[in-house]
């Protein structure tokens, strides 16, 4: 590697000495600068900025210790070595050059294998300055970057987690991040029934990762609480999330409550967090509230359990949620707050309209100076009538779109289409846009394909349903079927949806139309679709799921009548 060149400023009132010191340094290829006096070098500093000065003490106008002040107030934070050039023996007098910002000494006369091997190690010193130098500016350059990255991933993080209804009038809450970001996650959000859904989530560690892991948890849960979706089917959904983006090992502990107004009752379910506590006003007692399940993001979606408690929640009833924060919280020895103390502060408590505040207070002066350690969530949710809380308002900003509630919509198919396209899923969506009727999601599945199966394979390819009578006839009707949808031309299946509110739900009506020659309904109607073998099994199971089931015309129409309950939502 190439030596590096330095620019050297040699500062003597002796033309002599400077002459014999600059032959040195050229020969060691350095770039010399010179000056007669103390004021001529501090000139010369200011114009070129040399890395390394020799300095003789004793100059006319101005002495080195002088000049040495004034360079080094000039180059501030940078590194210039200063090396006096002096013939001085008293110790003060040396000591007092050091004090003026000296940095070594070179006696007269020059010894020039002396000043060589000086300036050599002033050399190195500088080449490692400078390297340091680069790697801090380095360093406080991606500092800068990374602050203002957080700053708005920040930003996106709390907009995406905190836009719920946390300000309800009957939700006391702490959130206390250990980090920039809070490995804690505090979710609520009014169901359109205008019961709530909370959600307390602690993920493994804190800061950045963990807030990563929060972002799309608080999507699906705010997205599915909007249009009416069940807990059971929101815990599912946020469980699989995080499975398939969570690393190994990582993972969300967690409680989720459905708060019901009109039933008092509170639905839990709880994974992976501390017992929690139920005080009951009626009989001022406190109840423990069991975890029972792993924490969301562990186990596979076959595996994982969604069942909830339900627990009788009357009007002055509060629930108590926490994070590990709480009972993991440590003083000044290292000693954990614990849940004894916790239980402690339940069993005193005298006002239990200040049992939130005394929990906080309690353990902020538990942990004193230390700090804590840890991300520290708390709420307490208290049963109040629902005229309290106010009508429901969903908040359309967190990207959930209300379901339609009064609606109708005709949906056709024609040639090609049936023979390539499964309108099944599509006709799926947009019922189950509809607040809580995604509840019946598995009947409306067996619905709609049991109605459009009759009106393409009976109505439109003109199958008979009789050829299903045996395990060959099963067989054959399916490559019949195969056949002819390649040869398909013409003919539609045509769904009609008519969705209208009523005062305990709604009710949903699907006609289906298909261009094919019918049957005997009236017939069918007559034997009661009786079901033989493999075939005759799809009307009696429609009958099963709707209110009525009604055919016209030659029987190519067919009209069924689904009805759901709010109330069964909650």
């Amino acid at each position: 590697m190439d030596e590096i060149v330095y620019t050297i400023l040699i500062a003597d009132d002796n033309l002599t000495d400077r002459m014999i010191l600059s032959a040195i340094v050229k020969k060691m290829g350095h770039i010399v600068l010179s000056a007669s006096d103390g004021v001529e070098a501090v000139e010369q500093f200011k114009e070129h900025s040399p890395d390394m000065i020799l300095l003789d003490v004793m100059m006319p106008n101005m002495n080195g210790q002088e000049a040495a002040v004034q360079i080094k107030e000039i180059a501030g934070d940078a590194m210039v070595p200063i090396i006096f050039l002096t013939s001085l023996q008293d110790a003060s007098d040396l000591a007092a050059c050091l004090e003026s910002g000296g940095d070594d000494f070179l006696s007269k006369p020059y010894n020039h294998v002396i000043l060589t091997a000086k300036i050599n190690a002033f050399s190195r010193m500088l080449k490692m300055h400078n390297i340091l130098q680069e790697q801090r500016n380095v360093i406080s350059a991606n500092a800068e970057h990374m602050l203002n990255e957080q700053q708005v991933a920040r930003a996106v993080y709390d907009n995406v987690a905190h836009s719920g209804c946390l300000d309800l009038p009957n939700l006391k809450y702490l959130l206390s991040p250990f980090s920039v970001f809070n490995g804690d996650v505090l979710l609520a959000a009014r169901k359109p029934s205008g019961s709530v859904h909370l959600l307390l989530g602690d993920f493994t560690g804190h800061g950045l990762p963990a807030a990563i892991g929060a972002m799309p948890l608080a999507e699906i849960f705010y997205g599915m609480t909007a249009k009416g979706f069940l807990m059971e089917d929101i815990l599912r959904e946020i469980n699989s999330k995080l499975k398939n983006i969570l690393p190994v090992g990582y993972f969300c502990c967690a409680c989720m409550a459905n708060l019901s107004f009109r039933k008092k009752e509170i639905e839990v379910w709880m994974g992976g967090l501390p017992d929690y506590y139920m005080y009951r006003k009626q009989s001022e007692e406190v109840e423990h509230v069991l975890s029972t399940h792993l924490p969301l993001g562990v186990l596979s979606s076959q595996a994982f359990d969604a069942s909830t408690q339900r627990l009788p929640f009357d009007v002055g009833d509060k629930f108590f949620m926490w994070s590990d924060g709480i009972i993991e919280s440590r003083n000044d020895n290292g000693d954990l707050f614990g849940e004894d103390r916790l239980k402690d502060i339940f069993a005193k408590n005298q006002d239990r309209c200040v049992l939130f505040d005394e929990i906080v207070e309690k353990v902020n002066n538990f942990t004193g100076e230390s700090g804590k350690d840890d991300d520290t969530t708390m709420l307490e949710i208290t049963m109040v009538d629902e005229i309290e809380i106010g009508e429901s308002a969903i908040d359309l900003s967190s990207g959930a779109i209300h379901g339609p509630t009064d609606w109708k919509m005709t949906y056709t198919l024609r040639g090609d289409t049936l023979k390539t396209f499964n309108p099944l899923p599509v006709m799926l969506n947009i019922l189950n846009d509809v607040p809580s009727l995604r509840r019946l999601g598995g009947q409306l599945y067996t619905l709609m394909a049991e109605l459009f199966s009759n009106a393409f394979e009976h109505g439109v390819l003109g199958l008979s349903s009789e050829l299903k009578t045996s395990t060959e006839g099963f067989t054959q009707y399916y490559m019949e079927r195969a056949q002819r949808m390649e040869h398909i031309t013409d003919g539609s299946v045509c769904f009609v949806f008519d969705h209208q509110p009523t005062a305990v739900g709604g009710m949903l009506l699907i006609k289906v139309i298909d261009t094919g020659d019918g049957f005997d309904y009236e017939s069918k109607q007559r034997s009661d679709f009786l079901s033989e073998g493999y075939s005759g099994r799809g009307i009696p199971l429609i009958k099963s799921i709707c209110e009525s089931i009604k055919y016209s015309g030659n029987g190519n129409t067919v009209e069924v009548i689904l009805r759901w309950n709010a109330d069964d939502a909650e």
